[in-house]
Order: C-alpha cells, then structure tokens, then sequence
C-alpha cells in the first residue's frame, strides 16, 4: 500500500511536468521559432533542435504510459537537451542571446528539468547551470557583452531557472512528505498488526485457560486442599490425563508440518515418563485435520495411555478421505470419549486386561 501511495505520487508529479513543459515547448517556444523561422541560419538547425526536444517528451509520455522511469536512458535524454541547446545557439543570430529569437533558452530548461523530475533536486540544480552555462558562452563569445546584454540575460535567467527550480523544489518536497506518508502509514500497519496480534494471544490464553479450569484447575485445588488423595490411582490417573491433555495444549501452538503426529507424541511422552513402553505406528498420508478433531482423535489415545501399566500401541492409519488414530494398551477398562466434531467417531473393545480404542475421522463426510 505504501508502494502504491509513492508511486501514485510520482507519476501525478511526472504528468503534470510533462503538460507544464509540452504547453511551453510547443506552445510558446514552436511559436517563436516559425516566426521567426527565415532569420536563422540555418533554419535546419533549429529545426533539428525542436525535434529533439519533442523526442525527449515523447519519450517521457511513452515511459509514463508503461509506468517506468528513465533508468539508464536518463543521462542519454539529458545529453540530447543540451545538445539541442548548444545546436539552437550555433544557428542564434548574433545579438539575439535571451530575446524571443532564442526560443530554446526558455523551452530547453522545462525539458530537462521533466526528465530529472525523480531524481534528487541537485541533479536539476546542475543541469539549469549547464543550460544558462551555454547560453552565457554563446553571449560571451558571439554576441556584444554590454551592459545591456547582460542585464537582459540576468533578467531572463529569473524566470528560465526560478521557474523550473520551483518546480523541482516542490516536487522533491512532495516526494519527501510522500515518503514519509508511506512511512507513516507502513508504521501503522506496523502496530494494528502488533495489536491484532496481541489479542489473538490474549484471546488465546483465555481459551486455554477456559480448557484448564474444566479438570486441571480443579484437580490443582483438590490436591491442594487434601480433598485429593495423591496415592489414590483414580487421582493419579486423572492427574496423567491432565497432564497429557496440557501437553497437547501447548503443542497446538508449534509450527509443524504434521500438527496430529506432533501432538500424539507429546501425549505418548507422559506414558513413557511412567514407565509405559509407547510404540508409534504411522501409515498412509492425510491432510491436516482442525484443532478439534485433533483434539477428539487424540482424546481416546491419552485417555489409555494414562491408564496403561506397561506397553502401548498406537497405530496411525489414514488418506484422502479417512484418519483413524487407534491405541492397544494393558489397562483397566476407561470409558470412551465422547466426540465434539462433527464426521469423527470413537470406538471402544475390551478384553481381559487389554483395551483398543479407536477413533475415526472422515473429511468429505
């Protein structure tokens, strides 16, 4: 948007200058070189200096058209203006230095002035002074410097550079507060992407803790408390489960490629700190499911690790169309988990002292 806010700007800029200076090239000065068109010598020569001039914007109307700038043509088109210039100098009839004669004097300058319109103001600085350079040359070596000539040479030089300096001036000004504009406004971006960022985590914890404060917090207090037995194996399972599902919680947060194998593993892990030997079987390829069908897949899987006394399979299978994440463990019989998404089911067999459990999950469903 800040690009877009610049280069806007930029190119109003470049119109307007090149209006500024077509309207003076071939209205002004065009006018003064067919009227007094017989009195050069030779008329070609002036002629040929026009056509450059018209080149020049030509070629700056072509580049606005396509949106570039000059680039590596610009010293190119500045050579061609002041080549046009000495060339109108060299067919001036003496005496006539800064008169209406000497139509390139006030068309010349405009032109050069469009194609360093972007660049910095020193540019258009040095190249006003290499113009009014060549016109006092041609004064000073062909025409009669008196008083006269000079002080008609000094008043013309006001408003042949005053003029397209202010022009430059103003537009290195707007350039200069346009960057600025898109400075300000990249900082404002800036902050409403920090601030939605930090209610998005706001609005996160506050989530998180919505789910803790279901079982976690109130097993927390119950130990706390001593309404909580910690020898008891019914608080020490719930206190596994607890544990499994915060890991999780704190897993959905990485940035992983696969989000559900990454948080089976983070629940495997309270089993293994147990002593639990935890077996990892992935099979097949499936896309990423939701967060809370990941939470109902791997809902069944800690609910028997967190009861299983010594081993415990866990078996990943799935594709395009269906996830199913199933566990084998050595435990006492848990109840099933009751699925909150839609498409997902959960599966419970028991026998002896062994339980599978698994749940499936169907995305086109």
């Amino acid at each position: 948007m800040a690009d877009l806010i610049e280069a806007a700007l930029r190119h109003g800029l470049r119109v307007a200058a090149l209006v500024a200076a077509s309207a003076i090239v071939f209205g002004l000065g065009l006018a003064n070189l067919l009227h007094h068109l017989e009195r050069y010598e030779p008329a070609l020569a002036q002629l040929g200096a026009m056509a450059a001039l018209a080149a020049v914007l030509a070629g700056e109307a072509a580049l606005l058209v396509r949106g570039r700038p000059w680039h590596r043509l610009r010293r190119v088109a500045v050579a061609v203006v002041l080549a046009a210039s000495a060339l109108s100098y060299a067919a001036l009839p003496d005496g006539r230095t800064s008169t209406t004669i000497d139509w390139v004097f006030g068309a010349a300058n405009w032109v050069g002035v469009v194609v360093l319109l972007d660049r910095p103001l020193r540019d258009s600085v040095a190249f006003l002074l290499a113009h009014e350079l060549i016109a006092l040359l041609h004064l000073l070596l062909f025409d009669e410097p008196t008083h006269q000539t000079l002080t008609r040479f000094a008043t013309g030089s006001v408003s042949v550079v005053g003029f397209p300096l202010c022009l430059a001036v103003m537009a290195a000004v707007l350039y200069r507060l346009g960057a600025m504009a898109a400075d300000a406004h990249l900082e404002i971006e800036r902050v409403r992407a920090a601030d939605a960022a930090t209610a998005e985590a706001h609005r996160r914890r506050l989530a998180r803790y919505g789910e803790l404060s279901a079982g976690t917090i109130p097993l927390l207090e119950g130990l706390a408390d001593g309404s909580l037995d910690p020898e008891d194996p019914r608080v020490q399972r719930r206190c596994a489960i607890e544990a499994a599902r915060m890991r999780r919680l704190f897993a959905e947060a990485d940035t992983v490629a696969d989000p559900l194998l990454h948080e089976l593993r983070h629940c495997a892990d309270v089993a293994d700190r147990k002593g639990v030997a935890v077996e990892l079987d992935v099979r097949g390829r499936w896309p990423v499911p939701p967060v809370s069908v990941r939470r109902d897949l791997t809902e069944a899987v800690l609910t028997v690790l967190a009861t299983a006394a010594s081993r415990a399979r866990v078996t990943v299978v799935g594709g395009e169309d269906l996830v199913s994440v199933s566990v084998v463990a050595d435990c006492d019989e848990v109840t099933a988990p009751e699925p909150v998404s839609a498409g997902v089911r959960v599966e419970a067999l028991y026998h002896g002292d062994m339980v599978w459990m698994e749940a499936r999950w169907q995305p086109t469903s």
